[in-house]
């Protein structure tokens, strides 16, 4: 069943555009987060340094903005009030922030089992 309504210059240059995401960007907001972190931890004058409790809340606040940013672009797709392009990147970028959200939850369950293997 063919789709209407959807011009086929627009979803190539939307399949195009979204080959050159490859995550690289949030990468380096990541790293840029981090050692933003490391610097305030090393500042002199400052009483208490962040913790990491304080980063993961901030990092998981930011990735929830990704996702529900995706699910509005996805639907306004669906009511056609968005250009292909902007759905294509906000539904890429949700998908690599699920990726990386569920790599994350895996390592730190991995990391807990390990701590529990520990002999006392």
């Amino acid at each position: 069943m063919p789709i209407t309504g959807i011009n086929p210059n627009a979803a190539a240059s939307a399949y195009s555009n979204s080959q050159s995401i490859t995550g690289q960007g949030q990468v380096t907001d990541i790293t840029k987060n981090i050692k933003g972190l490391a610097s305030e931890i090393a500042s002199p004058g400052q009483s208490e340094a962040p913790s990491f409790a304080d980063f993961m809340a901030k990092n998981i606040q930011q990735s929830v903005q990704t996702m529900k940013g995706g699910e509005e672009m996805a639907a306004k797709a669906v009511t056609g009030d968005a250009d292909v392009t902007d759905v294509v990147q906000a539904v890429t970028s949700a998908e690599l922030t699920l990726q990386t959200v569920v790599g994350v939850r895996d390592r730190m369950i991995s990391a807990y089992q390990e701590i529990m293997r520990m002999p006392i």
